[in-house]
């Protein structure tokens, strides 16, 4: 008989209609139905991974054995269990395909050899001391046979404590060979997985013979390994997806570990020539070859394949999740090459291009900002008819706040050109401006100057009219730059970009400016640690806190919330705090320098001050929320403020009551988001002290919040406001996207001229540097 099926003891040995399981009769009631997908094309992307119903995931001997090959990893496969006991629970049908028989029995007989060996010792020399003992090799066929059922009762204890029932084949070549054994075995495992049962499969290594080099059979792919075993049961159940776990990260261009070793994201067929293949693994009879054979075998046959890391503690524990939500895990082998280059690509071309743009003169960068506000102009109707189509299809699905961010006018775009044209002028005084110049000692000049950063991400939702501004500060500052915009702004973005390069290409540096229109995640994105510097998210505050906790490894620049507050003193000028009030909520409230919370001084409750306050809010039908202290105050008030953190970002805000100017800063610095707040108010001494205590990116006197702004600061554009305390503060526009580098001419000079016994001494001498003087 082809395979041996040894089932879980809850199961009957004979299951009808009436008496099934009851782990069957609960995934039919509960779980989420996937209904089966026609099989024969695989998925062209990786975010088609969710719709894999039958899924087969194949363990190396890497990923189940321990570090010493004598016996199981069990924590790590765990949590692989738990990760496919919840994708079966979900209506997914899982089949496992497992290395492992090998070391476990291997555990096995060597305990009992040495169990053996002492027994014999002791009886033979009647002492308690016992000579060294030495484990003689063990045969690998001998230590499958004594493993098989060990690893299977492991599974079975292991299955059953998320109520699946599980069931062991073993195969050989032999078994897919012969018509009437594959047929019998294709029967078999579709019963299993009718009944809700998890197949774990494994070749026979107890009688398996050695593998035969160059045993393919025209067209199908011969069983020598766990690899191919994978592959081939794949296809011939179907399967939507086959996930070969192993102890590298997924498939690179050469050996991992060598120098410029690069991991392959999408592998596609045809490939091969282009990679270089190290060693197999420690343990186990395949190799990276031997999983690429086998995997695109597999995609051949209409199964999708992700080859991925099934050790690492950091992800073993969703690396299967992860796959199958479309993450960017391992090597994704598709058919299917996209129209344009990857990202990882992109990102090559703009690093390279970006070094290029800031060797350029400072003119010649002026030269393309400048080409770019008048290209805004020049094709306002064509950009705007662009925005038109975006907003037709944004209407049913956005907020009335993030469609307003999203529209695009004629105003708009002049006063973009406007802002353009300012940084033009303050671009030639950016890259290699010399900050800082000591004379160390004779002949031994050290320069600080400002260079580029390197390569910048940018993120935004819904704000088509960030592109322009974005892009030249990139240019003005000599940074490449990548842009992932939101789709609900993909035709504005592509004409926008189009400019953007347009305008490069004057120089012939149009590729330092990267739209990234693939269907990348920003998750995926935020994990190019080697290939980008920093990133900057324009958008709402989930996505803020998202990709900061995203981008473990690259610094991000913003802010996650701005809850901005006015505060009107007691001794405010009606007429001041009426414009300031109306104008920082109602001028556009979707900004996030819009007020959102207004504070009140006790003492101006029930004056005519107060009641002109609320009066122009219910004018401008701003909706208020009562904080505690002034709800207290009312017999009918608003409706109470849920949370005193609240971002509106609409005609909506808070009012609370303080009871004085050290109250308001309390309360700013508890419930703000340190991005701007105001104090309204007549006395200079209060208001003096209002700025200084203040702990937030932008704090003004008597004037909107609304002009915490770049382009209103006179910094021609910005690529956002940040609220952090370290490298760029409030709104960040050239010189926040420039760092410096230290550069040092001597003559020869050696650390060993200024010892004790040397000939030299430090001077370290400040040497003026004059007014826009350029390294």
């Amino acid at each position: 008989m082809f395979a041996r099926l040894a089932l879980c003891s809850r199961l009957p040995s004979r299951i009808s209609q009436s008496n099934v399981c009851p782990v069957s009769i609960r995934w039919f009631s509960q779980a989420k139905f996937l209904l089966p997908r026609p099989h024969g094309k695989s998925f062209a992307h990786r975010s088609e991974l969710k719709q894999a119903k039958r899924i087969v995931v194949k363990l190396g001997s890497a990923v189940v054995t321990r570090g010493d090959e004598c016996g199981l990893s069990l924590g790590r496969l765990a949590s692989i269990v738990e990760q496919v006991a919840v994708f079966q629970n979900q209506g997914r049908e899982m089949m496992i395909v497992t290395s492992g028989a090998v070391a476990f029995g291997k555990q096995r007989l060597r305990h009992e050899i040495l169990l053996s060996q002492s027994v014999r010792q002791a009886l033979h020399s009647g002492q308690n001391q016992l000579k060294d003992m030495s484990v003689p090799v063990l045969e690998a066929r001998a230590c499958a046979a004594a493993g098989q059922s060990g690893l299977m009762a492991l599974y079975e204890a292991m299955f059953t404590q998320y109520s699946i029932c599980t069931a062991q084949i073993l195969v050989t070549n032999l078994d897919f060979h012969d018509e009437q054994k594959r047929r019998n075995l294709n029967s078999t495992l579709h019963e299993l997985l009718r009944m809700n049962i998890v197949p774990i499969i494994n070749t026979n290594d107890a009688v398996v013979p050695p593998p035969v080099p160059n045993s393919d059979l025209q067209g199908v792919i011969s069983i020598k390994d766990n690899d191919s075993l994978s592959a081939r049961l794949a296809v011939e159940m179907k399967a939507d997806l086959l996930i070969a776990l192993s102890d590298v990260q997924g498939l690179y261009d050469s050996p991992p570990g060598t120098d410029d070793a690069k991991l392959i994201d999408i592998f596609y067929p045809g490939d091969q020539q282009s990679i270089t293949y190290g060693t197999k693994s420690r343990v186990g009879i395949g190799g990276m070859e031997a999983k690429v054979k086998a995997a695109l075998w597999a995609l051949q046959g209409g199964t999708s394949v992700v080859i991925a890391n099934g050790t690492d503690p950091k992800v073993t524990g969703h690396v299967i999740t992860d796959i199958v939500e479309g993450k960017k895990v391992g090597t994704f082998f598709s058919e299917v090459k996209p129209a344009g280059p990857t990202v990882e690509q992109q990102t090559e071309m703009a690093r390279h291009a970006g070094r290029a743009l800031a060797s350029l003169l400072p003119e010649q960068r002026g030269e393309i900002i400048c080409s770019l506000s008048e290209l805004l102009t020049e094709k306002k109707d064509e950009i705007l008819s662009a925005n038109r189509k975006d907003m037709e299809l944004a209407t049913d699905r956005l907020s009335q706040p993030l469609i307003n961010r999203l529209s695009l006018s004629t105003a708009k775009l002049n006063s973009l050109a406007i802002g353009l044209r300012q940084l033009a002028v303050s671009s030639m005084n950016s890259v290699g401006r010399v900050l800082r110049r000591t004379r160390v000692a004779n002949n031994l000049e050290l320069e600080q100057i400002t260079v580029p950063i390197g390569v910048l991400l940018v993120i935004f939702e819904s704000r088509p009219d960030c592109l322009p501004q974005v892009s030249a500060l990139a240019i003005a500052s000599g940074n490449a730059l990548l842009l992932k915009g939101g789709k609900e702004a993909s035709n504005t973005n592509k004409i926008l970009h189009h400019l953007t390069q347009e305008a490069l290409s004057i120089h012939g540096v149009a590729d330092a400016i990267q739209l990234v229109s693939t269907r990348e995640e920003v998750e995926d994105l935020c994990k190019l640690d080697k290939m980008i510097d920093l990133i900057i998210p324009r958008g709402s505050s989930e996505l803020v806190r998202d990709i900061q906790r995203a981008a473990k490894g690259i610094p991000v620049l913003g802010h996650s919330e701005g809850v901005c507050h006015v505060y009107v003193d007691s001794e405010a000028s009606i007429d001041k705090a009426i414009d300031v009030v109306k104008d920082s909520k109602c001028d556009y409230p979707a900004a996030c320098n819009a007020m959102e919370t207004l504070l009140i001084h006790r003492d101006l409750l029930r004056t005519p001050i107060f009641d002109q306050i609320i009066d122009m809010l219910r004018t401008e039908q701003v909706k208020i929320h009562a904080g505690p202290r002034f709800a207290s105050y009312l017999t009918f008030s608003p409706s109470e403020v849920k949370s005193l953190r609240t971002e509106y970002g609409d005609l909506e805000c808070c009012i609370e009551v303080v009871d004085s100017m050290q109250d308001a800063i309390d309360h700013i610095h508890k419930y703000g988001s340190s991005h701007t707040d105001v104090i309204v108010t007549e006395n200079e001494e209060t208001a003096e002290q209002f700025l200084q205590q203040v702990d937030s990116a932008c704090v003004f006197s008597n004037a909107s919040s609304r002009f915490a702004d770049g382009y209103r600061f006179g910094l021609g554009a910005e690529v956002g406001i940040s609220t952090a305390r370290i490298h760029a503060r409030g709104p960040v526009g050239l010189d926040g996207l420039l760092t410096t580098k230290w550069v040092l001419r001597g003559e020869g000079h050696t650390v060993a001229d200024f010892s004790e016994q040397g000939s030299m001494k430090y001077l370290h001498e400040n040497i003026p540097v004059p007014q826009g003087n350029f390294n």
